[in-house]
């Protein structure tokens, strides 16, 4: 039989203004802590964070975040941080930022703890990085021996972000199921080094079911700026539930999909990660033989949120068939995560690109 493996963050903490209590959660993690930041997220949160640290007896330096979650931009920072004796290593912001948090942490051998201030990707609860080249490209997953020590999540600071972070998270989570049964069908391996375990299956699937329950009220409770218990439970399942049910569960093709399209130049990179990977759920969907009416489900809402279904949405519109191979050739190259839910060629990964955009506009064209 094959070993079964879930792994998760030791505590995840889900409240309004949850940042100004940081200093409770982490006192007994050391006395000095690197945070690593972008200027904006800085500005918003960073005294705040620095004030609740001192108030526990931590010293806190600052680390800029520039660029991409790279390996220079992690070895420039771990490099400056050695000689003051991290403890702990807090990372604030959005996905690269946080998965170089992470990254640091590894390279300093110091705790990590991840303050998501946007709700955009699964990426804060997991033991990896999506690392990319300095001009942005995919590069690899780089794996670590354990999960965040503390994921906070303050709710209020979701709700005062752009609506469009909270709809590419829904994507983003969106892609969990879809990704898990097929890992779980195929008897492909996870993220996590075993099969899927029953727990992961479970959030996963409770994971869409959330989101397609409560989406759209989450959605237009950040467009107003309000927290609500619609935004509080999708804020949940696009951050600790999806990270859980990925990384236990699995990924499969539509995350393949989203690494692919780095392989093209243009305007596509201008998308966030999960808006990319909306598409390529749709393409797995289409990959996998789905009807046209579980197909229209994903498209309707994604259409909600203002989320891309077709080739035009994502910017490639006028891609050429040889573009789209290219894409399909990236998403199957060795070592991609399709593999543990699919045996296609880049050729069937092309048809079923062509194919989902097709099916998304055969649905625009019943609703004029």
């Amino acid at each position: 039989m094959s070993e079964r493996v879930f792994i998760s963050p030791a505590k995840y903490v889900q409240d309004k203004n949850t940042i100004d209590r940081i200093g409770e959660y982490v006192g007994h993690f050391g006395s000095q802590a690197l945070l690593i930041a972008d200027d904006i997220v800085w500005s918003l949160i960073g005294e705040r964070v620095t004030a609740s640290l001192t108030s526990s007896g931590v010293n806190a330096e600052k680390a800029d975040f520039v660029g991409e979650a790279s390996r220079h931009e992690i070895e420039r920072i771990a490099k400056a941080a050695e000689a003051n004796e991290t403890a702990f290593v807090i990372g604030m912001g959005g996905g690269k930022t946080l998965d170089t948090a992470k990254a640091v942490a590894d390279a300093l051998n110091a705790r990590i703890v991840i303050v998501p201030t946007i709700a955009s990707t699964d990426a804060p609860t997991s033991a990896l990085s999506v690392i990319y080249t300095d001009e942005g490209n995919f590069e690899s997953y780089r794996f670590y021996k354990k999960n965040p020590d503390l994921v906070l999540v303050d709710t209020k600071l979701i709700a005062e972000a752009p609506a469009r972070f909270l709809a590419s998270g829904i994507a983003d989570a969106l892609a969990t199921w879809v990704e898990v049964r097929s890992v779980l069908s195929f008897g492909g391996k996870t993220m996590a080094g075993g099969v899927p375990t029953i727990a992961a299956e479970a959030i996963a699937k409770r994971c869409e079911e959330v989101l397609f329950d409560y989406g759209i009220p989450a959605y237009e409770s950040v467009k107003a700026k309000v927290v609500t218990p619609a935004l509080e439970d999708v804020v949940e399942a696009n951050t600790l539930l999806s990270g859980l049910g990925f990384e236990s569960g699995g990924l499969a093709a539509a995350h393949a999909i989203h690494n692919g399209f780095t392989a093209l130049d243009g305007e596509i990179h201008h998308l966030t990660h999960g808006e990319k990977v909306a598409f390529g759920t749709l393409v797995q969907l289409a990959l996998e033989g789905r009807t046209q009416a579980e197909f229209e489900r994903y498209v309707a809402l994604y259409m909600a949120l203002n989320l891309p279904v077709t080739l035009e949405d994502v910017k490639l519109k006028d891609a050429s068939r040889e573009d789209i191979l290219k894409v399909g050739q990236a998403a199957t190259a060795e070592g991609e995560t399709i593999h543990s839910g699919f045996d296609v060629s880049p050729e069937d990964v092309a048809d079923a690109i062509i194919a989902a955009d097709r099916y998304a506009r055969l649905y625009q064209s019943k609703l004029t």
